[in-house]
């Protein structure tokens, strides 16, 4: 039999279509265990490549016969020598082009709405790191809102759609992922809009998104209107676009809220980050559909694998947003708190513009799932 191979982006359509699929994962254990591909309804062996070496008879009877088999690793070569060997034994089986890497790095793009006069929202889910970006496109011009190092995908969208990138935005410092907004306003001319508080460390030039600011996109004036949300950094900017969307960045999730101890501050920052959801949100319109940084669990895809639920949903369902003593919220957040991410200090002196790491070096330092939310 062919051993064929599997793309991210063919592996994300079965997420969002909630297919069936069986992963043979041969990395370690200890990779396997932090940080894997999920769907819904995918199943999963994890034998390390090392333990194979042999041959792969005496896993033969684990493997489903009657089921689509997807070997992945690390970066591509070992699960293509481990789905050879299966394929002579007769199986079906694929391969993940590029591995855990190509899933860490793939964007799918997702329309999310249509906004006044012909203008559009897309999500860009990056489905292996649970990150969310956004571009908003309007009379041949387009905004990009938290944008990933991937900067090529988001550029060549734009031209896709025939738009002009003027305007891109960050609604905090990262410190989970290394932000391509600077990269790409370099490479298009656009304006870099970031969060001043969060700003004062930077290495470059930027516009300062202050509280109520507004950066309007196309001849149509679509709204990118600054709302001052702080608690998972102290500059935590979301954004209200055309009086419809809620962009909350790292504030707020679907199923669960930012963490405030990113620059070592949760004790100071755990106010913030409840006045921010509980006081400045709640004078929000609920019929607003809020559009967040992260998702942290598959679970809070849509149907169309977009990450998306109105504001009013959240107040009901989010039991972050539920918890009525102040002292309790403060303990449930500080205390809950999970693993820093990945390099996260790295990160941020990267998006300072401080250092400028190889760019092996940078996937390096992203590595692993997604860590900004208290649940």
């Amino acid at each position: 039999m062919t051993v064929k191979m599997m793309t991210a982006h063919e592996v994300t359509q079965k997420v969002f279509n909630k297919e069936e699929l069986f992963i043979l994962d041969v990395r370690n254990e200890d990779a396997f265990e932090d940080w894997k591909v999920e769907g819904e309804h995918f199943s999963y062996l994890n034998i390390p490549y090392f333990e194979l070496l042999e041959g792969v008879e005496g896993i033969l009877d684990k493997i489903p016969a009657n089921q689509e088999t997807l070997v992945v690793c690390a970066k591509e070569g070992s699960s293509v020598m481990v789905a050879e060997m299966l394929s002579e034994a007769g199986l079906a089986v694929s391969y993940l082009q590029g591995g855990m890497k190509a899933w860490s790095e793939h964007l799918e793009p997702v329309k999310v709405g249509d906004l006044k006069d012909g203008g559009e929202i897309y999500q860009f889910v990056r489905i292996g790191k649970g990150c969310l970006s956004y571009m908003v496109i309007s009379d041949g011009e387009a905004a990009i809102i938290d944008a990933t190092r991937m900067t090529d995908v988001f550029v060549d969208f734009a031209a896709s759609k025939g738009a002009k990138i003027t305007n891109v935005l960050d609604t905090h410092l990262h410190a989970d992922h290394i932000s391509g907004g600077r990269k790409i306003a370099e490479r298009t001319g656009a304006t870099y809009w970031l969060p001043p508080k969060d700003a004062e460390e930077v290495t470059f030039d930027y516009g300062a998104l202050e509280d109520g600011h507004v950066v309007t996109v196309g001849n149509t004036a679509i709204d990118i209107q600054a709302l001052y949300s702080p608690g998972h950094t102290i500059g935590s900017t979301s954004f209200v676009i055309d009086e419809q969307f809620l962009l909350s960045g790292d504030i707020l999730f679907i199923d669960s809220i930012g963490r405030p101890d990113l620059a070592g501050k949760a004790e100071d920052w755990v106010g913030d980050l409840r006045k921010s959801l509980y006081s400045r949100y709640k004078e929000l319109s609920e019929e607003l559909i809020v559009l967040p940084a992260h998702f942290m669990i598959i679970d809070e895809l849509n149907e169309d694998g977009s990450v998306a639920e109105k504001l009013g949903t959240l107040f009901a369902k989010n039991h972050g947003l539920n918890i009525e003593d102040e002292a309790e919220f403060r303990k449930l957040v500080t205390e809950n708190l999970p693993p820093q991410p990945n390099a996260y200090q790295e990160i941020r002196e990267t998006n300072m513009g401080k250092i400028t790491p190889e760019e092996e070096k940078q996937r390096e330092m992203e590595i692993g799932p997604n860590r900004c939310a208290v649940r």
